[in-house]
């Protein structure tokens, strides 16, 4: 029944992520009812590595690439773009932004509240979901500038006025994000396609990590209470610099190779 139940999940199209997600709750509920309530004699979740997520790497692009999706969507959403990037702002956050959230002299957002997409209620806005979710995230100038522009041409003089809206004033749906944006198009030209709004923050995370920030430096622009993430993308940046000096190494050891065959130098070297 657990094989069943977990094939038809997948064959529904749920992600092999969402689908480890059940499986490791079902396995949670049934492993009470094995060692408190007795009613079972073991755990039916035997199913090998059905409970572990794997996620596909997710692109990061480059700042060029950032750039340049920021100039591919429609004006009133360029700033958006740069902002939920390098602000390292998740699609809640970003989009529940009031202007009296901004700071333009300081060049910092402030996170407080998020939206929350919620079935048969609609959008519901509250807290974020931890301690850590309510931050003060500084922002490049380059970026603070578009915001300025930004808020002098789509938003309301009241502090309460929401900073990225449609087209109607209203705030945006995750479902409207692609129509609005025209992302596909934009990702398209960019070279980037099936690039998912979330990942700008990605994006956002793996450029501040290869900053050199510490880990708790990270974890508070993240908004993370755990060290977790941070460590993730540290680790990814490590790997790349390991890599950079590998081809740097390579090309040592080739210029040292070229340097030993060019005609005169031993002779010069023992002169």
């Amino acid at each position: 029944m657990i094989r069943e139940w977990r094939a038809q999940l997948l064959g529904n199209g749920v992600s092999h992520s969402m689908a480890a997600k059940a499986y490791r709750l079902l396995r949670a509920v049934l492993m009470t009812a094995v060692d408190e309530d007795r009613i079972l004699p073991r755990n039916p979740c035997r199913i090998r590595g059905a409970d572990q997520e794997k996620t596909p790497e997710r692109p990061v692009l480059s700042v060029a690439q950032v750039l340049a999706l920021a100039d591919e969507v429609p004006e009133r959403y360029r700033a958006l773009v740069l902002v939920a990037t390098f602000g390292c702002l998740r699609w809640g956050e970003v989009s529940a932004l009031e202007r009296q959230d901004i700071d333009l002299e300081g060049g910092t957002v402030r996170v407080r509240q998020t939206f929350t997409e919620v079935r048969g209620t609609g959008l519901v806005l509250g807290p974020p979901k931890s301690r850590a979710g309510r931050r003060v995230v500084s922002l490049p100038p380059a970026v603070v500038s578009a915001l300025r522009d930004h808020l002098a041409a789509h938003v309301g003089a009241e502090p309460e006025a929401l900073v990225f809206t449609g087209l109607n004033g209203k705030a945006i749906w995750r479902g409207n994000l692609n129509k609005l944006l025209r992302w596909k198009a934009a990702v398209e030209k960019i070279g980037k396609p099936g690039l998912h709004f979330h990942d700008l923050r990605h994006t956002g995370n793996t450029l501040a990590a290869g900053t050199g920030a510490s880990t708790r430096d990270l974890m508070a622009r993240m908004g993370h209470d755990s060290s977790q993430a941070a460590l993730i993308y540290q680790h990814a940046t490590t790997e790349a610099d390991r890599a950079i000096a590998k081809a740097l190494d390579e090309a040592v050891r080739a210029g040292q190779r070229r340097a030993t065959r060019e005609p005169g130098r031993e002779s010069a070297g023992e002169g």
